[in-house]
């Protein structure tokens, strides 16, 4: 099975677990005040508990909302209902309505009138409500997809996420960036058996170092390639991974003795092993991070040097520096400094937005996200700041 294949599938086991985070974050506020505690709209009379919403979510987890002091701006032109459409994201139906997407948490207002509300599906009607006088975003009308019986069998399935996991995955499938410690940590061909140096589909090889090595357990092959360093500081942060195949354990043991089934290139001594189920939700909503951030972007996944929309890149802040899933942040192409002509000397150029970023996975001193939106090329070495 492909990495690509992988991010997908676990992508759509985590659905409901993240998904359901994804529009829960009213009943997280520490704002007790707030409509979202209990609300009375203009096209319902009932009301939603925080009781009721606490017991909905997962526990896994735990966004935290930045709340803001004054209205969100709507989008020009936008509609005041909305039909989703199969291969919609959170995103696109944010962006819909919205001037900037990551407030969609800030007026979502669920409706306790629709089954399952925390979830979109293709087919339902989203619509703009007045609640207290403040504009609100809530699903209106649900869609006949949710009363067919296919629909009870496997509905999580089926709701948008939040952004095109597939694009991700395909992104993924080209390389990984592996950070030091998780590197290091990571269980390494020993030695390939046989009389060979190197090692290719149908050959075995003995690995060291296996926290999980039941028979049958798959492995994804990845050969630790350049290293990858901090610009602010200099330090080794983590490495450019390269996927070289995938194998599967055939016999446990220290050390234990992995058959490749397929590869890309030859696997040798030293390469690493990533478990099949690598821990990568996609699923989560778009929010400004708690804490002010000044970042960079250190790597893209694919190699290329001119970064679009959906692709996957690496920044160079955190978990340590308060970054989380879901966090959206402005990407700036750093204004060059040039002469000035007339007065003489040197003068910087203002940083210009080139796009936005939202951050899908963390480690402790890096990050991934994707580029949801890109108004310029956008390069590495481009600086990411909190939304503006």
């Amino acid at each position: 099975m492909s990495l690509s294949k992988i991010c997908l599938k676990i992508s759509l086991q985590l659905t409901a677990v993240t998904l359901a985070a994804t529009l829960t974050g009213c009943s997280s506020n520490p704002s007790s005040d707030d409509a979202w505690s209990s609300v009375s709209a203009t096209s319902t009379t009932q009301s939603r508990s925080d009781t009721s919403a606490a017991s909905e979510r997962s526990g896994e987890y735990e966004p935290v909302l930045v709340r803001i002091n004054e209205p969100v701006p709507l989008a020009e032109g936008h509609p005041n209902e909305y039909v989703v459409q199969v291969g919609d994201t959170l995103w696109d139906i944010a962006a819909t309505f919205l001037k900037d997407p990551w407030f969609w948490p800030e007026i979502w207002y669920v409706n306790p009138d629709i089954e399952n509300p925390h979830l979109i599906y293709p087919g339902d009607v989203i619509g703009l409500v007045y609640i207290d006088g403040e504009t609100r975003i809530s699903n209106i009308r649900a869609s006949t997809y949710r009363l067919s019986p296919q629909a009870r069998v496997t509905p999580l399935a089926q709701a948008v996420t939040s952004i095109p996991y597939e694009d991700v995955a395909a992104f993924l499938s080209s390389g990984v960036i592996l950070e030091k410690s998780q590197a290091d940590a990571l269980p390494y061909i020993l030695h390939t058996r046989g009389e060979h140096l190197i090692a290719a589909a149908g050959n075995e090889v003995y690995v060291r170092g296996m926290t999980v090595d039941t028979v049958g357990a798959r492995y994804s092959i990845v050969h630790v390639g350049d290293p990858l360093i901090d610009p602010d500081d200099n330090r080794l942060v983590g490495y450019h991974g390269i996927l070289i195949g995938e194998g599967r354990v055939r016999r446990g043991g220290d050390p234990t003795t992995v058959a490749l089934i397929s590869t890309r290139q030859e696997a040798v001594v030293g390469d690493r092993l990533i478990p099949e189920a690598v821990d990568a939700p996609l699923n989560f909503y778009p929010r400004t991070p708690s804490r002010n951030i000044e970042g960079r972007i250190i790597a893209v996944v694919g190699g290329v040097t001119q970064i679009g929309q959906y692709q996957v890149v690496v920044m160079n802040r955190g978990s340590n520096e308060g970054l989380s899933m879901g966090d959206v942040l402005m990407v700036f192409q750093a204004g060059k400094t040039i002469t000035d002509r007339v007065r003489g000397g040197k003068v910087k150029l203002p940083d210009e937005k080139a796009g936005t970023v939202m951050v899908f996975k963390t480690y402790d001193r890096i990050s991934y996200g994707l580029v949801m939106e890109a108004t310029q090329a956008i390069h590495i070495h481009d600086a990411v700041r909190n939304p503006t």
